[in-house]
């Protein structure tokens, strides 16, 4: 089935809340506000309490709350724990920061990327740069930025009594059983403000509008699926932070300590599992108003302890004694059950990773003249990152796996910006960054160096003998325009030029051995893959530009953004053929593979619309339209071949109602089929869909109801950058044992769905 959307939809499109803001903010006398600056970008969007508040009781994925947004899409991951996408851009070539922190996945799977450390309930604004991104937000990312942050300290007003606040929330979703709580508390006079806010979710698998497999077993004796069942979706965490703050006058002092507990987050599109992952984060702050402009100075540390194993819908032992499924419990060659101590069993594969993030950064934002301001400012990052895998028997006997040891990836900036606004009409936005990245990483060794099948003592050798420091300089340039041609349009248009290094992972994961690199697998597509340390930086150029047709009192709009980004050095990836370590050919198709990073070349272009208009006020309320439509299109420009996971083309269509406390929507979502694919990488096709979604809610002062039934008709349908399903079964490869799920399946979405959420404010 396809859709193919009628272009009336561009007409239909959404989002009413747009506006832009400088990175470094400004204090008035009484609450720490919102950023603001001269250039307004009409390619920024900017969501706060009015707009994420419908959206919590249906999610609690925190990345999720960017669906509404002209150029984003989601690759599917964890239960909390998708990835954004800008523009076909994703994970690490996007600059997401969370409270200022730049903090980094530490996971050869990225299973704990930065958003799924801040639950929804927690997220005050939402920024999102998905044209041209100022230098002043960070470098080392070649797509956006995503900026978010939570609660802002408040403090009293001189004369005014201690302020005591308080929210509590929870929250049911039907499908999968999802349920959660959230409360947070402050008090704060006019010097001092003391926070909490902690935050609870967790689900079960959910189901697929209908049947998607031929099999039921999980790989487990006595645990097995329903064939509409999606394995390996369940999921369970806890966020806390706590918060001090001091102000004396126009200068501002804070502290946040976090603290994530996530017992488990399943996968459906990984060989492995999340078991554990605790975050603990110190996170500090100046803020002032000087009579020269503003100064925001921050310093963070965030320490990572994360844990990989099979969960619970994946097999568990491993090895040439165990049989097959349905013969009975695992036991050794020898007839002995298989236990941790087995040589010829293995006991899962334990994988662990610590990691370590120290920051450093100083924004001034100097006004030099009413029309003028410079913004300069400078940053620190040290990186830190070990990555193992004890041995749990069989093959895996006798040493630990080093899939990265001592790693070390030490960013430093520094950057300037002019905002300008020489003419009432015209506004300008100019911007330089230089960086230098260093990285190294020390030796690594095999789980059995004597093992030449899996040419472990090969690999390791051979990476051992290289020379692993590398420095990187790069640059970032932007320049960005605003034209407001009459109280109806204006017009923004600009280019930049952005660099980033490879990651860790990019450059230091080192085995051809499949099962090894069956580990090391950020998209989600089922194939292993294997680093580079020769691995150049990608360089982008990219031109955007905004058409902003609106009615002078902003009630509707209608925006217009093309886009056109080339990639210079694009980290793709080759097929590899382990017993030459050299590319493989002839290619294989039609199963999953082992890859290696390379330096390519790649075009990706595309057009976002989005707008709304009123429809009626009548005596039953306001009614009105909104909508969005995204087109993006990515080529690797050596092959020919398409870019992985691209977002095919896609809409929405909102029928909203307002009356009162009553806000009410009536949603269509259209996604086309998706048949530009990555041939390289085996990429799956899905089909095309429509999903119908209706929301609703009523607030009163203090308290606020929503509820919503998403997937209407309980379509089914696939998840087109959702992956390959891998979430049951034998997930790894096993040539004594029959081994499910195979190639050609890709994650399906969730069926009908009933929410409800309940909010209280004290």
């Amino acid at each position: 089935m396809k859709f193919r959307l009628n272009p009336i939809v561009a007409v239909l499109a959404a989002s009413p809340f747009y506006g832009f803001a400088a990175d470094v903010p400004m204090l008035d006398e009484i609450v720490v506000t919102a950023p603001r600056s001269t250039l307004q970008h009409s390619s920024v969007v900017k969501l706060g309490e009015t707009e994420l508040a419908p959206m919590r009781s249906s999610t609690s994925d925190t990345a999720s709350l960017l669906r509404d947004i002209p150029g984003v899409s989601l690759y599917g991951a964890g239960g909390v724990s998708s990835l954004p996408v800008i523009h076909g851009l994703a994970d690490d070539r996007l600059r997401i920061k969370l409270d200022g922190m730049d903090l980094i996945a530490s996971c050869p799977n990225h299973m704990n990327p930065v958003l799924s450390y801040i639950d929804p309930s927690s997220v005050e604004t939402l920024k999102v740069y998905a044209g041209i991104t100022p230098v002043s937000s960070g470098g080392d990312a070649i797509g956006g930025a995503i900026i978010v942050e939570s609660r802002a300290p408040e403090f009293a007003a001189p004369g005014q009594a201690a302020i005591t606040k308080g929210e509590a929330g929870v929250f049911y979703r039907s499908n999968n059983n999802a349920r959660g709580a959230n409360v947070s508390a402050s008090y704060a006079n006019q010097q001092f403000n003391i926070s909490y806010s902690g935050a609870t979710s967790q689900a079960d698998n959910y189901t697929a509008g209908d049947d998607f497999k031929s099999y039921d077993f999980t790989g487990r004796v006595g645990h097995t699926l329903p064939r509409d069942e999606v394995g390996s979706t369940a999921y369970e965490t806890r966020n806390h932070s706590i918060g001090l703050a001091f102000k004396n006058d126009a200068h501002m002092f804070e502290a946040k300590l976090g603290f994530q507990d996530m017992p488990f987050q399943l996968y459906p599109n990984q060989r492995m599992d999340m078991l554990n992952n605790e975050q603990n984060s110190l996170n500090l702050r100046y803020l002032g108003k000087l009579d020269w402009g503003s100064l925001d100075a921050r310093a963070y540390h965030e320490k990572v302890d994360h844990f990989m194993d099979f969960g619970a819908d994946k097999r568990f032992w491993y090895g040439n004694g165990v049989p097959p499924i349905g013969s009975g419990g695992p036991t050794a060659v020898d007839g002995s059950p298989c236990s941790p101590v087995s040589t010829t069993c293995a006991a899962g594969m334990p994988m662990y990773t610590d990691g370590k993030t120290t920051g450093f950064s100083v924004k001034a934002d100097v006004t030099i003249t009413a029309q003028d301001r410079l913004r300069v400012g400078g940053e620190i990052q040290q990186y830190r990152l070990d990555d193992w895998w004890p041995p749990s028997g069989a093959g895996m006997w006798p040493g630990t796996f080093w899939n990265i040891k001592d790693g070390e990836r030490d960013r430093t900036a520094l950057f300037g910006e002019w905002d300008a606004r020489k003419r009432s009409n015209w506004m300008t936005l100019l911007g330089a960054r230089v960086e230098q990245v260093k990285m190294n990483a020390g030796d690594v060794v095999g789980y059995n160096p004597a093992n030449m099948m899996s040419f472990q003592a090969r690999d390791a050798a051979a990476f051992n003998a290289q020379d692993r420091k590398k420095t990187d300089n790069n640059l970032d340039l932007t320049a960005l325009a605003r034209y407001t041609a009459d109280a109806n349009l204006d017009i923004e248009f600009g280019f930049a030029h952005k660099e980033r290094s490879p990651n860790v992972y990019e450059r230091y994961t080192w085995s051809t051995w499949q099962m090894a690199a069956l580990m090391n697998n950020f998209v989600g597509d089922g194939n292993g893959y294997l680093g580079d340390i020769d691995l150049e930086p990608e360089k982008a150029n990219k031109i955007s530009a905004t058409f902003d047709w609106h009615a002078a009192d902003g009630a509707w709009t209608f925006k217009v953004t093309p886009h056109y980004t080339e990639v210079d050095d694009y980290i793709d990836a080759v097929q590899w053929n382990a017993a030459t370590n050299l590319p493989a050919t002839p290619l294989v198709t039609d199963k999953f593979s082992v890859l290696k990073y390379v330096n390519q070349s790649a075009r990706l272009y595309g057009i976002d619309l989005s707008g709304q208009m009123p429809l009626a006020k009548t005596d039953w309320g306001a009614f009105a339209l909104k909508g969005l439509l995204n087109y993006t299109k990515g080529t690797n420009r050596d092959t020919g071949d398409g870019l992985y996971n691209i977002m095919p083309l896609n809409a929405k269509i909102a029928l909203t109602h307002h009356k009162g406390g009553w806000d009410n929507s009536a949603e269509l979502v259209m996604v086309d089929a998706k048949d530009d694919i990555s041939a390289m990488r085996n990429e799956i096709k899905t089909p095309g869909y429509g999903l119908v979604n209706l929301r609703g809610s009523y607030a009163w002062k203090q308290v606020r109801v929503d509820f919503g039934i998403e997937n209407l008709f309980d379509k089914f349908y696939y998840l087109p950058t959702g992956g390959a399903y891998t979430g049951q079964g034998t997930t790894m490869t096993n040539p004594a044992l029959p081994n499910y799920p195979q190639w050609g399946t890709a994650v399906p979405g969730m069926g009908r769905s009933i929410y409800a959420g309940l909010n209280v404010k004290f």
